[in-house]
């Protein structure tokens, strides 16, 4: 077996490093020094870098101008980014695309790819359940409507250019209506499309390309303990062309794996970056005389932390691979996802509260990044679901799935 990363993966990690060496997390909106949202958008200038570094189109094929890389490259890029802060859609404008790519129909693709790889439009993904435990598609139903020409079908038309063959109100044309609400949709103000699962009457998954400030969307704004500006996205008998909807089976159930998965990846990021911080501080601060790092307890939980971040990046990508190769397994990818994120979400979680810890008063201090860290880490703590919630998740996958 072959644990190393292939050169095309290496590649894109080393050229992430690269754009995301001028971020400093200092200058990160702070949730602390801020009362509601800490910006009104994201860092263009970085999404504007990251694009002319082709790292927005990574798991795109050369025919939408992408680089044709997998799940395990991407992991790698969102590892980088999370170190600094990176204040922008990447997981989820990748991975809406990727979904779009494997899933969609060629109409969607032809009009959507190109541009999201070449950051000109940005994609999102409403995938957060109410409580972190319910699927997030049951808070939308869909219902196919065959007679739109009569009612006049809207497709999905982003900032008023329709991105599908025909244009509003085309007789004929297909479509679905779509009612519920969903919740914590990242980057829901800043995003020109966002992918919306939903359920239909027959139960299957369905996923619904949907442009902000389409005929029947609401947005509401919510805020995230990271500060940044989430939304609220209410669906009231909103009519979503044919052409936009993706029927194929095992679209958002995939969706929802690589989007789970780089949230793990962001978490390690993460929490690599604050245990280093964490030495950091304990080698240069002393007590008694001495460094703190040469005290037997702070040295005993850093080590602990250490063996965390091992455990989040052991079962990280043993799921980015199962996503990315396909791969049987003992269990469905989904459980592997579920592991990971289990690791994931206690993992960074004891890590920043360990930096705390040793860091003392300096940690709380507003001037000093670590409190940002610790926004951050809680937020992906509970991203597309807490611990217990994958837990309950891999309980039933072992239930269905006896091993051995």
């Amino acid at each position: 077996m072959d644990f190393t990363f292939t050169e095309e993966q290496q590649a894109a990690a080393e050229a992430a490093r690269g754009v995301f060496a001028g971020v400093a997390p200092d200058a990160v909106p702070s949730p602390a020094l801020t009362r509601g949202a800490v910006a009104d958008d994201f860092d263009r200038a970085l999404w504007t870098r990251l694009a002319s570094a082709d790292l927005l189109s990574l798991l795109l094929d050369e025919e939408f101008g992408g680089a044709g890389l997998d799940a395990i490259a991407l992991c790698l890029v969102l590892r980088e980014a999370s170190k600094v802060l990176a204040r922008v859609p990447l997981l989820e404008s990748s991975a809406a695309a990727a979904a779009l790519q494997a899933y969609g129909g060629p109409e969607l693709k032809s009009s959507l790819l190109a541009r999201a790889g070449r950051g000109e439009i940005v994609l999102t993904v409403a995938a957060n359940s109410r409580t972190g435990h319910d699927p997030a598609e049951l808070a939308v139903t869909a219902r196919q409507n065959d007679t739109a020409g009569a009612t006049g079908a809207t497709g999905a038309t982003g900032t008023g250019d329709d991105h599908g063959a025909g244009g509003p109100g085309e007789p004929g044309v297909g479509e679905w209506v779509l009612d519920g609400v969903q919740t914590m949709v990242p980057w829901a103000y800043d995003a020109d499309f966002v992918v919306v699962p939903a359920r239909t009457g027959d139960d299957r998954s369905v996923l619904a390309v949907v442009a902000r400030g389409h005929e029947g969307v609401v947005l509401a704004e919510q805020i995230s303990t990271t500060g940044e500006r989430l939304g609220e996205l209410r669906l009231e008998s909103a009519r979503i062309a044919d052409r936009d909807v993706i029927t194929a089976d095992g679209a958002w159930e995939w969706l929802r794996a690589l989007l789970t998965t780089g949230t793990c990846a962001q978490a390690l990021g993460l929490g690599e970056r604050v245990l280093a911080m964490t030495g950091e501080y304990a080698g240069k601060r002393e007590q008694f005389g001495h460094p703190i790092a040469t005290f037997q307890a702070v040295a005993v939980q850093a080590a602990d932390r250490y063996i965390d971040l091992r455990a989040m990046e052991v079962t990280l990508w043993q799921a980015a691979w199962r996503i990315a190769s396909g791969a049987p397994g003992a269990l469905p990818a989904s459980g592997d996802v579920a592991v990971a994120k289990i690791w994931a979400s206690e993992g960074v979680r004891r890590v920043v509260q360990t930096a705390q810890h040793l860091h003392g008063g300096f940690g709380a201090d507003v001037d000093y990044p670590l409190h940002r860290y610790h926004a951050w880490a809680k937020h992906l703590e509970l991203s597309l679901g807490p611990a217990a919630a994958h837990e309950e998740a891999l309980g039933d996958l072992l239930a269905a799935h006896p091993l051995g």
